[in-house]
């Protein structure tokens, strides 16, 4: 189990790193746009004032790809800053634009079309596009890796004074326990774990017809269900049926679900 955790951690974190470094060259990509951009617009003014100004973001532009080239973002975090300074460019870039759309000479050569910009920036979008569709692949991977898993599943009978029991007709209750295992990237916070018991002819076991829960785009029926609050720690969960039927003797699957996902199954035979 120690080595499955170990390989699991060590796909995550391989996936996690995947994802910065495509962040990296989405973000390369992206002021390297905008880096054209400014250029295009000062290849086409002569207003002193406002050269001055676009050449300074211009620079501050480059600054920032030199930058990003020199040393890679290695976080999310330093991704989000960087990615802050480029909509802050963006905004000036379309600031600039249109005060010069506003001047009467500008705004002539601003609407005559550059081929080899166009598509040039045009090329750039198709690339960015391709790192996008590869970005939603990674992080669908990490979001498979962010499912909590149940382990350790275990199933009992408890006579009426709690004591355990190993046949079903002097039984009171059902106990099922297990723990859902350390996930760094799940979601931490309060959840809901449901249980649908099997009995051996493979009818679940229900209490009423309301019970129910969504997954998979439809609603099915749950056995029990039990709030408990996970940090991303290994957590220990107890879950209890009452008896109030005649159970069946054989074989019984239990099926548990957190978050609208399967976590881990069970089986066990009572007498």
């Amino acid at each position: 189990i120690a080595k499955e955790m170990e390989e699991e951690k060590k796909k995550m974190n391989n996936d996690m790193d995947s994802l910065i470094k495509l962040g990296n060259k989405e973000l390369l990509n992206n002021l390297n746009v905008a880096h054209a951009q400014y250029n295009e617009l000062l290849a086409k003014i002569d207003n002193v004032s406002l050269k001055f100004k676009l050449e300074r973001e211009r620079d501050r532009t480059q600054t920032l790809i030199e930058e990003l080239e020199r040393q890679k973002a290695t976080s999310a975090a330093e991704i989000m800053r960087l990615n802050k300074e480029l909509e802050t460019l963006r905004a000036i870039l379309k600031d600039y634009t249109r005060q010069i759309a506003e001047l009467s000479d500008e705004n002539k050569s601003l609407k005559i079309e550059n081929t080899a910009y166009k598509e040039k920036v045009e090329n750039a979008n198709r690339q960015i596009d391709a790192l996008a569709e590869q970005k939603e692949q990674l992080t669908e991977k990490v979001a498979i890796a962010s499912q909590l898993e149940a382990r350790n599943v275990k199933g009992s009978l408890l006579k009426k004074n709690g004591k355990g029991t190993e046949k079903i007709k002097n039984a009171k209750q059902i106990r099922l326990s297990f723990t859902i295992a350390k996930n760094v990237t799940s979601s931490t916070g309060d959840k809901t774990v449901y249980a649908r018991i099997f009995q051996p002819d493979m009818e679940v076991l229900v209490k009423s017809e309301a019970n129910r829960f969504p997954y998979e785009n439809k609603e099915i029926q749950y056995s029990i269900k039990k709030s408990f609050e996970y940090t991303g720690e290994e957590t220990s969960i107890d879950m209890y049926w009452n008896i109030e039927e005649t159970l069946q003797k054989g074989e019984y699957t239990v099926y548990f679900f957190v978050d609208g996902n399967m976590i881990g199954e069970g089986k066990g035979t009572f007498k």
